[in-house]
């Protein structure tokens, strides 16, 4: 009899985090059957044995040739039996036992829902502009909507029917999940944040990490929303964003050794973020 639900793990050199993941995955209290698809890409450290030492856990080959996050996503999802698929990274760890039950409901009980995401918190060593950034994007929910768009799939669920019928795109390099979801919408579908469903997921980029992650973003973002921003409106963004860090930091004296970091991060971001939306844009043009 196939699951109802399906939970599709990404891992890469996840050996810190992915064996309090799979604790906690092992653990969920759900009333509703549910299977674990792990496609790895590559590890090199001890992740791939950690996966071995649990025989349940159903592995998936993922596609030959370099990473495409797109297309690693809708080869797991071909391999998927449940009707509703969960995602969520290796180093997403669920920190309640009914964290499935919260995340997929949703699903089960509204038929114009596509997709619903979930709370993810800093982990304790995050760096106090991390938990800063964590807080306004997820926290509540109150921040992140009044924002044009906003859409996590590092510990998500959707419905496999819609995934089969309108696939990841495959030429995006790291904002498959907000390309995906914003056909969604656009479908008259809606994306549910569930703020109870917690995990625990930061990362601590160096800056260099920072620009490679935004550089990428800025180059998704000419595919999915047009034209590269402009200098004023990328200075402006980094200059309000370096505003908003201080006022978080000022009351959090542990903090204050990031203020004078907090306008270079900004600047890093959103400078690799425009020279990543140019270059994109630069090779539209030269095809």
């Amino acid at each position: 009899m196939a699951p109802a639900i399906s939970i599709v793990m990404r891992s890469h050199n996840d050996d810190r985090h992915i064996g309090r993941t799979l604790e906690s995955l092992a653990r969920q209290r759900c009333p509703r059957s549910f299977e674990i698809v792990s496609i790895d890409d590559g590890s090199t450290d001890r992740t791939r044995g950690i996966i071995a030492s649990y025989p349940e856990i159903r592995h998936v080959e993922p596609p030959a040739g370099p990473y495409v996050p797109g297309r690693t996503l809708n080869a797991a999802v071909k391999a998927c039996r449940g009707e509703v698929v969960v995602f969520n990274n290796a180093d997403a760890v669920p920190l309640d036992d009914d964290w499935l039950e919260r995340l997929t409901s949703p699903l089960f009980a509204e038929a114009g829902l596509a997709a619903a995401y979930a709370n993810q918190l800093p982990r304790a060593d995050a760096s106090y502009l991390v938990r800063k950034d964590h807080i306004r994007a997820f926290g509540d929910g109150r921040t992140a909507a009044k924002w044009r768009f906003f859409f996590s799939l590092a510990s998500s669920a959707a419905r496999r029917a819609e995934l089969e019928a309108f696939p990841f795109s495959e030429t995006v390099c790291c904002s498959e999940d907000v390309e995906w979801a914003l056909r969604a919408v656009g479908r008259g579908r809606k994306i549910r944040y569930v703020p109870e469903a917690r995990v625990e997921h930061s990362h601590n980029y160096s800056w260099r990490e920072l620009a490679r992650r935004f550089y990428k973003e800025g180059g998704d973002s000419v595919q999915i929303c047009g034209s590269p921003p402009g200098w004023f409106l990328t200075l402006g963004r980094a200059g309000m964003e370096t505003l908003r860090d201080w006022l978080f930091l000022a009351p959090r004296p542990a903090g204050w050794r990031e203020f004078a970091a907090a306008p270079v991060r900004r600047f890093i971001q959103r400078c690799a973020y425009r020279r990543g939306a140019l270059d994109a844009a630069g090779k539209r043009v030269e095809s």
